[in-house]
């Protein structure tokens, strides 16, 4: 294939954009948002069970405390009954040392519930206030987690912007090059990942090797116009004065 020097090394400038164009690419997926993201959503999860655990904890004090309350009055209930039947006078005399006895008996669990009541609330407003902790920390990394998302909204957007905009560029310089080369460089890509490469001080532009000394003494004697391919990786290679040729510096 042949084709004018001045279109080869326009593919210099279409290589680059699509160099560009895999940079955009591989920036959508591993945005520093996404990894900042996933270690946040990760501490959410930690934060989120310690809440619930501890909203758990503060239910089951609820229903120790209900159940201790419960007692108390159920105490406090027969307590009175037997005071008020003791105030009737109406109890013989073989029963009034057993309700004497009776009362004692209430009056030392009504104190022991109490206690027992008094404690499980002292220990209910400690845990409260863990559980006001752990949802205001729950709230703070999911306050965190949007602001993050905002930002990796806000980089996606630019990167489309800058895809867009080198999809044009890419677009214009095609529509320049003529129809086989263009052809022959999407070729070229498909292949090996890259179209075209500088031939630069022995080296391949494309996969960055050194090339045989032979190879390029065949290549500095091919005419300017006729295209080449790196005998590594089979990428195009441009020719320019900076190629270095050991001989015949082909013309720009």
């Amino acid at each position: 294939m042949n084709a004018d020097p001045a279109a080869q090394k326009s593919l210099l400038d279409l290589a680059g954009v699509d160099a560009e164009i895999s940079r955009l690419a591989h920036r959508t997926t591993h945005l520093p948002e996404d990894a900042e993201i996933a270690e946040l959503d990760k501490r959410a999860t930690t934060e989120r069970d310690e809440s619930v655990r501890v909203s758990i904890l503060v239910e089951d004090l609820d229903r120790d405390i209900a159940k201790v309350e419960k007692e108390v009055e159920q105490t406090r209930l027969r307590e009175r009954k037997d005071r008020e039947l003791l105030a009737s006078g109406a109890v013989p005399a073989k029963q009034l040392t057993e309700i004497e006895h009776e009362l004692r008996g209430l009056e030392r669990r009504q104190s022991v519930l109490e206690d027992e009541e008094l404690e499980l609330m002292e220990k209910r407003e400690a845990v409260e206030l863990d559980q006001q902790r752990a949802e205001a920390t729950v709230n703070a990394t999911n306050d965190e987690i949007a602001a993050v998302a905002r930002r990796r909204e806000e980089a996606m957007k630019d990167i489309a912007v800058a895809q867009a905009r080198t999809a044009a560029s890419r677009a214009e310089l095609v529509a320049t090059l003529p129809e086989d080369l263009a052809a022959e460089y999407e070729r070229c890509r498909a292949a090996s990942g890259a179209g075209a490469g500088l031939l630069q001080a022995r080296r391949c532009g494309a996969c960055r090797l050194e090339l045989d000394r032979g190879f390029l003494d065949a290549v500095a004697r091919k005419p300017a116009d006729e295209v080449v391919h790196c005998d590594e990786c089979g990428a195009i290679l441009v020719r320019t004065f900076e190629s270095g040729l050991p001989q015949g510096k082909p013309e720009e």
